[in-house]
């Protein structure tokens, strides 16, 4: 009885981890093809698998079973090094919705929730995790024009996001670049 209760607890955990945050909705009409690529963190907020790095980016490609590969880099410029972790990630529901479940380690998943995203030219998106302690701002670009990044930091605000707390990215270096 205790196993069953401890997997069924471990179960309702595990779900929770691909959850939208209340009050806060993904985007619709999603394009999955004109999302791949290289993006670039512009802001986050803090979170231990990205504590201290720089130049943090993020590339997309379509994996042979219709998810997404994910290669997460950034520099470390205490140590002089650069982590990279390789995850996948798959559609929670209809894939013309941005809410999509990542993993970079086993079968454990989290929520990855496009909460913004330039329509036209698919060139800056706001992304959340399950709950309101995890944002990303990312842009096409390692420079985004002030203007925009004070738009999207408002509009996370004003879904409950403490932006206070946000950590704007540098990228400065020339081997920032995707490789």
């Amino acid at each position: 009885m205790k196993k069953m209760i401890l997997s069924i607890a471990i179960l309702l955990m595990v779900a929770g981890c691909v959850r939208v945050p209340q009050g806060v909705e993904p985007v619709t009409g999603f394009e999955v093809e004109r999302y791949l690529g290289d993006w670039y963190e512009i802001a986050r907020l803090d979170h231990s698998f990205e504590r201290g790095l720089h130049e943090v980016s993020a590339a997309y490609t379509l994996m042979d079973d219709g998810g997404i590969k994910v290669v997460n880099r950034g520099y470390n410029p205490e140590k002089d090094e650069w982590k990279e972790a390789t995850g996948k990630a798959y559609f929670v529901g209809d894939p013309g919705t941005g809410r999509l479940k990542v993993s970079f380690w086993g079968p454990f998943y989290g929520a990855y929730n496009i909460i913004a995203l330039d329509k036209a030219d698919y060139s800056h998106a706001m992304v959340c995790g399950p709950t309101r302690s995890y944002l990303w701002i990312l842009a096409r670009n390692p420079d985004m024009p002030e203007a925009l990044k004070n738009e999207l930091v408002k509009k996370a605000e004003n879904l409950g996001f403490k932006t206070g707390e946000l950590i704007f990215v540098t990228h400065t270096l020339t081997t920032s670049r995707f490789k």
